[in-house]
């Protein structure tokens, strides 16, 4: 029988592989109902060999993968359901973060340097050196992009400029770039045995390096980072077969679907029209044009703004690590609901400087406020109210440059099911925050992606029904969210100037791997949907 001709009692299935910073995972979904049949996670650790710098082994990521495949088709099977009713796989993961290998041997020639590492701030000083007015968005109209450590492009100008073996690689015309996407699709479909190396358009917009029009690698962008085309993997669309799975485990199975964490998760959320707004707790005023998706080689790419914050739940880790004062998020509803009223208490957690809309590297963490009866209660739901502070910059931020008032925002993430912080985000925004009741958003919006590619279609949920969903509604006056904005936007201008601290003593180091290894572990993305086609804001 033909896999696309299930008799399953489930119907046909459609398989995400979801590559995050801290984990991977592999969900199975029935195609007729969106329902997660089973799934398998294994942890991704990280290293941070310098002050700054932050690292993945790229193999140790790919294993992840595998083990997660393998375990979930083992859980297929001891719930009765055949694995061989699996039509398609799609990919979603941590965007940005760069891998380079060796097409002969397969072996990566460096640790994968991950999104969040700043390495390269001293490029980056170098470039807008160079350009007139040291202009951060001088490359906007071409990539949507500022020029930033955050995107691919620096990373890789950085290995090439300083790991002998790439440029040995590159020489003898073995030098493979990718995003984690690649890197994966490339193995899962046969590595060195004709492997296919290929990225989509969400993952491609964020490397500085693709055309955010022509959705093609561009040449001025390519001669700007002194990048080699050759390197570069092809741009294809989110929902198409990229190629067929050759592990012997799921051997066959098309790879169909590809999307970026945050644009996965705005796809799961049914967030398809313009003017929808939602956020993932990982432009003329500081925001970035994204590729939102495109669903199909002949469909219009979609666009979207995106607001980038550095720390979100991060925060959470760095509370309890470091300062010790909390176990986990739940505990700081608990802890938090005991505060009777507001303790005016301001918190700016920027640790590694601010990302949207300020883009400001110079920027370090402040607390404000602070006065003889403050306690650690008053920090925690400071740091709680910084998550919604950063969303209502960006928010302000979209609403500058597009004119729309959103009417919501969507939410979804590890966060989302802290029930005071969700109020507070509502509080804070002013407006209704809702949150889907199926909480596997990200893994979601890449399966109906594949389950929907030509030659598969067999998904068969709409996707612009609704979305069953908890709606929080604003319980504070205007004039209340305003005097809190306006205490936020204070304590950030005093979070400015200040020049990192550079101390090389192991205290400082373990500070540093303590801080970093769980400061980025859920970063807040928003994405507003500005336009369809090729319209641009």
């Amino acid at each position: 029988m033909n896999k696309n001709e299930s008799t399953s009692r489930y119907g046909p299935l459609v398989g995400a592989i979801d590559e995050g910073t801290s984990s991977a995972r592999f969900l199975v979904f029935a195609a007729n109902t969106a329902e997660v049949l089973t799934y398998h996670q294994v942890p991704i650790s990280q290293s941070c060999p310098k002050e700054g710098w932050v690292e993945q082994d790229p193999i140790e990521i790919l294993t992840a993968v595998r083990e997660c495949l393998h375990q979930t088709v083992f859980n297929l099977r001891q719930l009765t359901i055949d694995p061989g009713d699996i039509v398609a796989v799609g990919i979603t993961n941590q965007r940005e973060t760069t891998v380079v290998w060796d097409s002969v041997t397969g072996e990566p020639l460096y640790n994968a340097i991950v999104w969040m590492d700043m390495r390269t701030t001293s490029i980056v000083d170098d470039i807008l050196k160079k350009i007139r007015n040291q202009n951060k968005n001088y490359l906007k109209p071409l990539c949507g992009l500022p020029i930033s450590p955050y995107f691919s492009a620096l990373k890789l100008k950085w290995l090439l400029q300083n790991v002998p073996r790439i440029q040995e690689a590159l020489d003898k015309k073995r030098c493979m770039f990718g995003t984690i996407d690649s890197w994966l699709i490339w193995n899962l479909t046969g590595g060195t045995k004709f492997g296919i190396h290929a990225t989509d358009v969400t993952n491609a917009s964020r490397t500085m390096l693709m055309n955010i029009t022509t959705l093609k690698w561009d040449p001025t962008l390519l001669s700007f980072f002194d990048i080699p085309l050759e390197i570069l993997p092809e741009i294809r669309s989110s929902s198409e077969i990229y190629g067929y799975i050759q592990d012997e485990i799921m051997a066959g199975v098309p790879i169909s679907g590809c999307l970026g964490d945050q644009q996965s998760a705005l796809v799961g959320q049914m967030c398809l029209q313009k003017g929808q707004a939602k956020s993932t707790y990982d432009s003329s005023h500081g925001l970035l044009t994204t590729v939102a998706y495109q669903l199909g080689p002949q469909a219009p790419p979609i666009y979207a703004l995106e607001g980038s914050v550095a720390i979100a739940g991060g925060i959470i880790q760095w509370l309890k690590d470091n300062l010790g004062i909390l176990s986990d998020l739940k505990e700081s509803e608990t802890l938090v609901e005991q505060i009777p009223t507001d303790n005016h208490i301001a918190f700016v957690p920027a640790f590694a400087g601010l990302y949207a809309p300020y883009w400001r590297k110079d920027a370090r963490s402040v607390i404000c406020g602070i006065t003889e009866d403050t306690n650690s209660i008053h920090i925690i739901k400071a740091a709680l109210q910084a998550v919604c502070f950063q969303t209502r910059d960006i928010l302000e931020t979209m609403k500058k440059d597009t004119g729309l008032s959103l009417s919501k925002l969507l939410v979804d993430g590890a966060m989302t099911n802290n029930n005071l912080l969700m109020q507070m985000q509502a509080d804070i925004c002013g407006i209704p925050v809702v949150r889907p009741l199926m909480c596997e958003t990200t893994a979601l919006g890449v399966a109906i992606a594949a389950g929907s590619a030509d030659g598969i279609r067999k998904w068969d949920v709409k996707i612009n029904g609704p979305v069953p969903s908890d709606t929080f509604i604003p319980s504070i006056t205007e004039n209340e969210q305003d005097i809190l904005y306006s205490q936020w936007k204070k304590a950030i201008d005093r979070s400015l100037g200040w020049e990192p601290i550079i101390d090389t003593n192991d205290d400082a180091k373990s500070i540093h791997k303590a801080t970093a290894s769980g400061i980025f572990m859920i970063s807040t993305i928003i994405l507003l949907m500005i336009a369809k086609y090729h319209t641009m804001l």
